[in-house]
């Protein structure tokens, strides 16, 4: 498992910033690429503890899972003498954990579905948890449960505020997605200040999701998508078609809620009960969309000119 580590030359917090706890999740590898290449990283206060892959099994076979096909983010805190899942975790419990006072853990959507730029994480009594949150700058947080034997679930056991963002999709690059985990940790760093505050420098404006849903299909078939990620629905809106190979059988997917469009699948064949929109509501949803809409716009790669001298990937 690389680990690099990136002392300040002042002490501060200990920032731990990892990537593809599952496998085929690549685009937090790329954003950590980018953040040690930075032209500030030498110039931060307190210590940066950078792991691009966290499965290394997984990544090497291009996989979510472990060989033994259990799920490393279901595995946590572990064992030392358990499944091989239950070891690596022990392995980051025992050796990592400890060091760290703030997480940010990099994650992506699954294979064929693709998520926009989110943080998840506990923010109900965790007002630390939400400012940081809220710093990170992506226009979608969620207030998300924990989920027993996961990765943050275990720093919170710990007292280490956790945030997970998720963004894009597996085994695939997002040029966006990678854009905004990059600019979002290394807005924590500013918050946690473990780098200077530029003169232009404003705290982003969000807002946090009352809760988020996953629309099913209603039967099996050939989806048809009308509406992408980031796209404002209102309830009974059609977000698709289904119907079969010979165009038979139409059947509308509509939206049960009004909000966002936060997760969709990509895969146009779907079967009756399957998750394909994921869909959060908000108090002011014009206000999310507008700041979606830009957002997207300022990230873009087209014809841009980069301040830290990566090119865009296509």
């Amino acid at each position: 498992m690389p680990v690099h580590v990136v002392h300040g030359r002042k002490p501060g917090p200990v920032l731990l910033v990892c990537a593809a706890i599952h496998g085929d999740e690549i685009n937090g590898v790329e954003i950590i690429r980018r953040l040690l290449s930075h032209k500030f990283i030498d110039r931060c206060r307190g210590t940066l503890i950078a792991i691009p892959v966290i499965n290394v099994y997984g990544f090497v076979s291009k996989s979510r899972y472990l060989p033994d096909r259990r799920d490393l983010n279901r595995s946590f805190p572990g064992s030392e003498t358990g499944s091989m899942a239950a070891r690596l975790a022990n392995v980051v419990m025992r050796e990592i954990m400890p060091h760290c006072t703030h997480i940010v853990d990099l994650q992506s959507g699954a294979v064929n579905r693709e998520n926009l730029p989110q943080i998840r994480a506990k923010l109900s009594g965790e007002p630390e948890i939400e400012a940081l949150a809220r710093a990170f700058g992506v226009p979608v947080i969620l207030d998300a449960s924990l989920v027993g034997g996961s990765f943050r679930e275990a720093a919170h056991a710990l007292g280490i505020p956790a945030l997970l963002y998720e963004a894009g999709e597996a085994l695939r690059f997002d040029e966006v997605s990678i854009r905004a985990g990059v600019r979002g940790v290394l807005n924590v760093m500013t918050t946690l200040g473990m780098r200077s505050k530029s003169q232009n420098y404003r705290p982003p404006g969000t807002l946090i999701a009352n809760t988020s849903r996953w629309v099913r299909a209603p039967q099996s078939g050939i989806l048809r998508a009308l509406c992408a990620t980031g796209a404002r629905v209102e309830a009974g809106d059609r977000l698709a078609y289904i119907n079969d190979p010979l165009g038979e059988n139409l059947c509308p997917v509509l939206s049960p809620l009004s909000g966002i469009i936060i997760g969709k699948t990509n895969l146009p064949l779907v079967f009756a009960g399957e998750a394909v929109f994921n869909i959060a509501t908000y108090a002011e949803a014009g206000r999310v969309s507008d700041h979606i809409e830009a957002y997207q716009e300022e990230l873009a790669p087209n014809d841009d000119v980069l301040d830290d001298d990566e090119p865009a990937l296509v």
